[in-house]
């Protein structure tokens, strides 16, 4: 399946399947672009991971908690003075992680031209009260990206590896989208408000392969089935279920979580299924009752920004059906 959607729907990917803790399943497919400039797909072939870059970013925030530096529900004026006497105030880090914070989705990047991106998302009016309901915001994740900097004192690429590939390795990076502004995409992140804060961002910016994906998600599936991991067993299942109900997606800390069939884990991920997509064609989802995480990483933007739910939905399908534990 996925290969007969190469040269169509992307023109690369890397499909990885884990099963108890063991890898069951990897392989790459296709090129990194359709044109003379292609090169063959590789399993450590660095992919843009888009919004899973939120998960990394989140899974740091959630080890600051765990060292005492943050609490879940405490004021984040103290980092972000600019909320002070604002209706940002009441804004918490479950809010930021669980996208409840109010604040607005993002921007077009025309209206970033010759700003500052944090500025810009730190001090953008709100949708709506904070802990009112979901809004899947990257200005969110943008400010969560800031508080980390100004908690650490150091910038996130210090913090979390994978930001703004080397210059060597941008050849072998599958190309995304040709977006009529920068030409066609290739080893720079893709998305715009990323790329105007220099390629290191809360949202996205992280370039990563499916072994780099799948480590993460183990790091909170091996706490179910008591696996060694470095992240708190409360942190984990607070990380994991619901925090804010929504039709869609609910949504738990960083993490989306399964909501109906619908979503792009498909019918046989079950309800407590967790995981994350990125807007360029990435996805892992984890689900805790089968032991099971499975990664698919493609650069399905390259061919136009269409909707790749229904290849996705497939894939996990075939995961569960190709292990037998449907």
């Amino acid at each position: 399946m996925v290969r007969a959607a190469c040269g169509t729907i992307f023109t690369g990917a890397v499909a990885r399947v884990e099963h108890q803790g063991r890898l069951v399943y990897e392989r790459a497919y296709g090129r990194t672009r359709d044109d003379v400039l292609a090169r063959p797909v590789y399993r450590d072939t660095l992919f843009d991971l888009a919004s899973i870059t939120k998960i990394f970013v989140a899974t740091r925030a959630l080890e600051l908690v765990q060292r005492g530096v943050l609490t879940l529900d405490g004021l984040l004026v103290r980092w972000i003075p600019e909320w002070a006497n604002t209706d940002h105030e009441p804004i918490t880090l479950r809010m930021l992680l669980a996208h409840i914070s109010g604040m607005n989705s993002g921007a077009d990047y025309r209206q970033l031209l010759g700003t500052n991106v944090v500025e810009f998302a730190i001090a953008r009016d709100l949708v709506q009260a904070p802990g009112e309901s979901v809004i899947y915001s990257d200005l969110g994740f943008i400010a969560l990206g800031a508080l980390l900097e100004r908690i650490e004192g150091i910038a996130l690429q210090q913090m979390i590896p994978g930001y703004l590939p080397r210059s060597r390795q941008r050849p072998a990076i599958p190309a995304t989208e040709d977006d009529g502004w920068r030409g066609r995409v290739q080893g720079f992140v893709h998305d715009e408000k990323a790329f105007l804060m220099g390629g290191t961002a809360g949202h996205a910016g992280i370039f990563g392969t499916a072994a780099d994906v799948a480590a993460l998600g183990e790091r909170y599936l091996a706490t179910f089935h008591g696996r060694q991991t470095t992240l708190d067993p409360d942190m984990v299942r607070a990380a994991t279920s619901e925090q804010a109900d929504d039709a869609v997606l609910r949504r738990g800390l960083g993490w989306a979580l399964k909501t109906s069939n619908e979503n792009s884990c498909g019918r046989w991920f079950s309800k407590n299924s967790f995981g994350h997509t990125g807007f360029v064609g990435t996805c892992i989802w984890v689900d805790p009752e089968r032991d099971v995480s499975a990664v698919l990483l493609t650069n399905s933007v390259y061919y136009g920004r269409n909707d790749t739910r229904d290849l996705r939905a497939a894939f996990y399908e075939a995961v569960v059906d190709d292990l037998g534990l449907r």
